[in-house]
């Protein structure tokens, strides 16, 4: 029943999380904040690793009795994936921070509606898997409740940014909050994705202990 309901809230996760990347790239089209791209780049590679970590957990669920080994090499590559990501988008953002020079912003508005739907999911997904992993403890589910636990912390960021961006477009305390929502959303992923990498190397890979990813 656990793995049932574990597998649906991974399948709500990927569903869920693949319009985001998709609006975002038309709505660059039409603005050009550098929040709203760095949002853009990180909500893709999440993406990716969301779908990764639906497909290890499906693999494991389909073999009855697999080995502690088996198991744990497995939820290593999704959990590295997830934390390879992470790591990605942050150093992406940070390239998209530096070297943005455009001052024109452009129309926002999609981006903030769906940082501000994302708060929402985001927050109920890290509450969802969080419970998920206390009632059957699992290295995917520890790790998913990590991603969207920092996915609500980075869209509580971006929200802040581009509101600001539509209230006072041309004050210039908007265009270092713009700067700064981005370089904070970088350094938070690059922080929280090294973490995940590190919390289990290839040489523990062995170890049956899998409560270490508990958040």
């Amino acid at each position: 029943m656990q793995k049932n309901s574990g597998e649906r809230t991974l399948i709500a996760s990927a569903l869920l999380s693949s319009p985001g990347p998709l609006i975002l790239g038309v709505a660059l089209f039409f603005g050009r904040s550098a929040t709203q791209l760095a949002d853009f780049v990180r909500r893709s590679a999440e993406l990716g690793a969301i779908i990764v970590s639906l497909i290890v957990f499906r693999i494991l669920n389909k073999d009855s009795n697999p080995s502690v080994e088996q198991k744990n090499r497995l939820e290593y590559l999704a959990n590295f994936c997830v934390g390879t990501a992470m790591c990605l988008s942050g150093l992406a953002m940070l390239l998209i921070s530096i070297f943005s020079i455009s001052k024109e912003k452009g129309n926002v508005i999609p981006a903030l509606i769906i940082a501000v739907l994302g708060v929402i999911t985001n927050t109920w997904f890290w509450l969802r898997y969080r419970k998920l992993n206390r009632l059957n403890p699992n290295g995917i589910f520890a790790v998913q409740s990590r991603l969207y636990m920092a996915k609500s912390a980075v869209d509580i960021c971006v929200t802040t940014a581009l509101t600001a961006i539509i209230l006072a477009p041309a004050a210039p305390a908007t265009k270092y909050l713009d700067l700064g929502g981005s370089i904070i959303i970088a350094v938070y992923l690059l922080v929280t994705g090294a973490t995940i990498i590190r919390k289990k190397q290839p040489q523990t890979i062995l170890s049956p202990n899998i409560n270490e990813f508990e958040p």
